[in-house]
C-alpha cells in the first residue's frame, strides 16, 4: 500500500501530453517556494479551509481527542500533536471544510484507475507522472506501480528530486519511460541553506542516471531572488551541457497556488513575501539557456 494525497487528471506541465499525475506523500527536502506542502510529511495530515466553514460546530462534538477546534479551525500548537487523524470531523463536516490528506491506497487500485484515462494518452502522447513529494520514498510501491503501469502499456514519468540511493533511483528508471530530474540550485552552500540537504548526491545521482542512458528531463524552479541570477543559470548551463544525454531543460516559474496551502495546514507560507516572476524575467531566463546551446521549454 501507498500513501497519496492526489490524483490529478489532465496535467500538462508533467512530461509530455496529457497526463494524469499521481502524488506521493513524503519529501526530505524543505524548500520554501514548495507548492505542495501537505507532501511533505509522510503521514496523514488534516486541513481546515476556512472560507468554507459554516459555525456548526459539528467537528468539535464528534473530535474523540476532545480537542478545542472553534469555527477559525485554530488549534493551540502545543495541542496539534494530540490530533490522531481519525477524520471524524471530515466526516461530520457538511460543507467540506475540514479533510483528511492522504489516502492508502492498493498499486492494483491505482492502475486501474490510471488505465480509465488510456483514450487521452493515446490520443496526446501522454501517461502516468508519479510526482509528490518524492516518490522514491515509497520505494517498493512505486516500484509495484511502475512494474504494473508497463504491463498495462501507460507510458511513465517519474518526477524526481534526486535526493536518494543510487540504486533505488536505478531501480524505479529501469521501469519508467522518462526521468524529470528537479535540481533547485547548483551551489553546494546555498543548496543547503535552500533545501535541507546536500546537493553533490544528487548531482551524482544525475550522471548516473545520464550514463544509463535513461529519457531525462531536468527542470528548474525560477525563483527571484533564489537562483535567478545570471550566476547560477551559467552554472546549470554548464551542467545540462555536460550530460551525454543533452536532456531538455524545463523551466517552472515560481507561483502562489501553494500559499493557501500553508494556511489549511496551520502553517506560515516561508516564502509569502516572493512574487513570481514577470513574462519578460522568464523569457530572459530561457534565453540564457538556449544561448547556450540547451533545449529549453517553459513548463513541461
Amino acid at each position: 500500500m501507498g500513501v497519496l494525497f492526489e490524483v490529478k487528471r489532465g496535467a500538462v506541465h508533467d512530461g509530455p501530453g496529457w497526463r494524469t499525475t499521481v502524488f506521493f506523500k513524503g519529501c526530505l527536502l524543505c524548500c520554501p517556494w514548495c507548492h505542495n506542502p501537505e507532501g511533505i510529511s509522510p503521514g496523514r495530515e488534516m486541513w481546515f479551509i476556512a472560507s468554507r466553514c459554516i459555525r456548526c460546530q459539528r467537528c468539535v462534538a464528534v473530535c474523540p481527542s476532545d480537542l478545542p477546534v472553534p469555527a477559525t479551525g485554530d488549534l493551540q500548537a502545543e495541542r496539534w500533536s494530540e490530533c490522531t487523524v481519525c477524520g471524524r470531523c471530515a466526516e461530520a463536516c457538511p460543507t467540506a471544510a475540514r479533510a483528511v490528506v492522504g489516502m492508502e491506497w492498493s498499486a492494483e487500485q491505482l492502475v486501474q484507475e490510471l488505465a480509465r484515462d488510456r483514450p487521452f494518452f493515446d490520443a496526446s502522447g501522454g501517461g502516468v507522472t508519479l510526482s509528490g513529494g518524492e516518490p522514491l520514498l515509497q520505494l517498493e510501491f512505486l516500484l509495484e506501480v511502475l512494474s504494473a503501469c508497463r504491463r498495462a502499456g501507460l507510458h511513465t514519468a517519474l518526477d524526481t528530486s534526486g535526493y536518494t540511493s543510487r540504486g533505488a533511483l536505478l531501480r524505479a528508471a529501469a521501469l519508467c519511460d522518462l526521468v524529470l530530474f528537479d535540481l533547485k540550485h547548483l551551489d553546494e552552500a546555498r543548496h543547503e541553506e535552500l533545501t535541507g540537504v546536500p546537493i553533490t548526491p544528487i548531482l551524482e545521482n544525475l550522471q548516473a542516471l545520464d550514463q544509463q542512458g535513461v529519457g531525462l528531463w531536468v527542470r528548474y524552479p525560477l525563483i527571484p531572488g533564489h537562483n535567478d541570477d545570471r550566476a547560477t543559470l551559467a552554472q546549470l548551463a554548464d551542467l545540462v551541457r555536460g550530460l551525454r544525454s543533452q536532456p531538455l531543460v524545463c523551466i517552472l516559474p515560481y507561483h502562489r497556488v501553494g500559499m493557501d496551502k500553508y494556511a489549511r495546514l496551520g502553517r506560515t507560507d516561508p516564502l509569502g513575501d516572493v512574487l513570481p516572476p514577470s513574462d519578460a524575467e522568464v523569457e530572459e531566463a530561457a534565453t540564457r539557456l538556449a544561448d547556450r546551446g540547451l533545449r529549453v521549454r517553459v513548463g513541461g
